[in-house]
């Protein structure tokens, strides 16, 4: 396909998991971040989306991902309107599929920071406009976006065969790591102790696009085994939003699966190291690592906005 019948396909589209997009419509998608990061940094107007408004939807609350929807759609020439979930009727009651269908009639498009992916689904079901998916407690596609634009830009565009493992709770990062990766052909390792793996379903789906791109997944509880040799090491908090009452129990159990030195030395010489912020130094990721020289974390916090901006110049 040319660009011109990939911004064709892709105009009008939801972005709800990447599962949902071919290995190539993601490869159209990073190729733009890549130019829209190009024109940001060279001041050059590239306003594909003036006139049009996008809805920030957050029942959860959020750094990156607001500020980075906020200032991306504006250096698009289009205009954020963030809507809390206490500022909506959703947040009382109404139906979810009365929401899109409302908002439909007002706005261009919708991006939801929220708990239960159904709502999510349902959303872009009733939706006529498109729905990106911010963040639910089963994916976080965006992120994983901004993840594959930062391991391009520091180990090239070709990924296949590249290891990348991440280390921790099989949480929604996890889910979504395990596809991007899977999409780009990469060996993706998952460490995580027994009874904190990733869900089942999200393990087949990962490995029957693993099997399509000549990729690997492999879930494991031995951390050493999978940091061996790793091009990438990447971890996240052991307690997301919404499970601090299980912080206690959950350190106790994931407190050996930590990216320190050590662990460090085992990965590939050239491995860079990744997290998706907000980190708790010295649990799962220790400070000297975190501010170390292999540490890209700060590279692909910003590429959340440039990753996003291709999203939503596509979509909308």
């Amino acid at each position: 396909m040319s660009m011109t019948d990939f911004a064709s396909a892709l105009n009008g589209r939801d972005f709800l998991a990447l599962y949902d997009y071919t290995p190539e419509e993601l490869e159209y998608l990073l190729d733009l971040g890549d130019w829209l990061k190009k024109m940001h940094k060279e001041g050059k107007p590239h306003k594909l989306l003036e006139g049009k408004t996008l809805g920030l939807i957050f029942q959860k609350s959020s750094t990156r991902t607001r500020v980075s929807f906020e200032a991306g759609m504006v250096q698009l020439g289009g205009y954020p309107m963030f809507l809390s979930a206490n500022d909506l009727q959703m947040g009382r009651g109404e139906p979810i599929k009365d929401t899109a269908r409302v908002l439909s009639r007002y706005i261009d498009g919708i991006m939801i920071r929220t708990f239960k992916h159904s709502d999510v689904e349902e959303l872009a079901e009733f939706g006529d406009i498109p729905v990106i998916n911010g963040l639910t407690d089963s994916l976080h596609p965006c992120q994983v976006m901004a993840d594959l634009m930062t391991i391009r830009e520091h180990k090239g565009k070709n990924l296949k065969g590249m290891k990348m493992t991440y280390v921790g709770d099989g949480n929604n990062m996890a889910h979504s790591l395990m596809m991007g990766g899977a999409k780009m052909g990469m060996d993706v390792v998952i460490a995580s102790p027994s009874g904190y793996s990733p869900e089942s379903v999200f393990v087949k789906q990962a490995k029957e696009v693993a099997a399509e791109t000549g990729g690997s997944i492999l879930i494991t509880p031995d951390i050493q085994l999978a940091s061996k040799d790793a091009d990438v090491l990447y971890a996240d908090v052991w307690a997301s939003m919404g499970q601090e009452e299980e912080a206690k129990e959950r350190m106790a159990v994931l407190s050996s699966y930590q990216i320190n030195d050590e662990l460090l030395k085992k990965a590939a010489k050239d491995a860079i190291v990744m997290h998706c912020l907000p980190a708790h130094r010295g649990e799962e990721v220790t400070e000297s690592v975190l501010e170390g020289p292999q540490s890209v974390i700060f590279d692909e916090a910003e590429n959340r906005m440039h990753a996003q901006k291709a999203v939503l110049a596509a979509l909308m």
